[in-house]
């Protein structure tokens, strides 16, 4: 059915939002599946005292997550495509919890920022303690990535006793060759001084899905103003149903009163017949 300019403007939009928000909902669920079954991470699932850790949590997240956004984009796709008012709809009330909880989230992260930091920290000390009792090489790169990305070392810092002290940063002074910044105060800190644009990242995706929102409802509203206005057939002189020679100009009609007047009837070249919707 045709859309005005406004709806198609709506329906890219949609599209286009649509293969990131799948693109985003794919990297989350399959990151959070290979970090649920894979055999360098399943031991972590299996220990009980580490199921209320902030890394179990963080992978039940994404998996969560993922498996959403891509419920999200199967009806956006659905309706901004084959232009279905009743999948736009369902889509617009899936849109506005998300981004209703995406807001939520990042209120909540920067006012106990101190105990989200927390969290993070308590989630490297489980990574830790995981890496020092298998040894476990991915654990190893993990720990590297998160020593040099933060340029802390270990739970201690201090290189003598350090037990991981080899997947630490090069030191920058001598005084970092005896004692480093310790890895879980390191990412409090960082969280706490961070924690506004955490916030920021979580309500402008928040935005995002509003703007998302307001774009599904005004297509769904064009589509249902396409469909219940009424289709015209337009008959001109080429129509075969018009193709017979004409009548005379003006039509007499004989009435029986022979002292009214008689009615006039004008042909007509083009008339705008209304059909009814099938």
């Amino acid at each position: 059915m045709a859309l005005d300019g406004c709806g198609l403007v709506c329906k890219y939009i949609l599209v286009i939002f649509n293969i990131i928000f799948a693109v985003v909902g794919f990297a989350f669920l399959g990151l959070g599946l290979w970090l649920r079954f894979s055999d360098n991470t399943r031991g972590i699932f299996e220990i009980e005292e580490l199921n209320s850790s902030a890394f179990v949590i963080g992978v039940t997240v994404l998996i969560v997550l993922g498996s959403v956004m891509l419920i999200v984009v199967a009806f956006g796709d659905y309706g901004a495509c084959s232009e279905k008012k009743c999948a736009l709809e369902v889509f617009a009330v899936l849109l506005f919890f998300l981004a209703t909880a995406e807001i939520i989230v990042g209120v909540l992260a920067y006012t106990n920022s101190e105990k989200v930091g927390y969290r993070l920290g308590e989630f490297y000390a489980s990574m830790y303690s995981l890496y020092v009792s298998s040894g476990d090489p991915a654990m190893a790169v993990t720990l590297t990535f998160i020593h040099n990305m933060l340029h802390c070392c270990g739970v201690t810092g201090v290189s003598l006793i350090e037990i991981v002290k080899e997947t630490c940063p090069k030191p920058n002074g001598f005084m970092e060759k005896l004692v480093m910044s310790n890895c879980p105060g390191t990412i409090s800190s960082v969280f706490d001084s961070r924690a506004p644009l955490v916030m920021g990242i979580f309500v402008g995706t928040g935005i995002l899905l509003i703007v998302a929102l307001i774009c599904s409802s005004i297509l769904s509203s064009k589509i249902g103003q396409s469909t219940s206005s009424p289709q015209y057939i337009i008959l001109t002189n080429t129509t075969p149903a018009l193709a017979t020679p004409h009548p005379p100009q003006h039509d007499f009609v004989a009435t029986p009163y022979p002292n009214q007047d008689p009615v006039v009837f004008t042909p007509l070249s083009m008339a705008s017949i209304p059909v009814a919707q099938p």
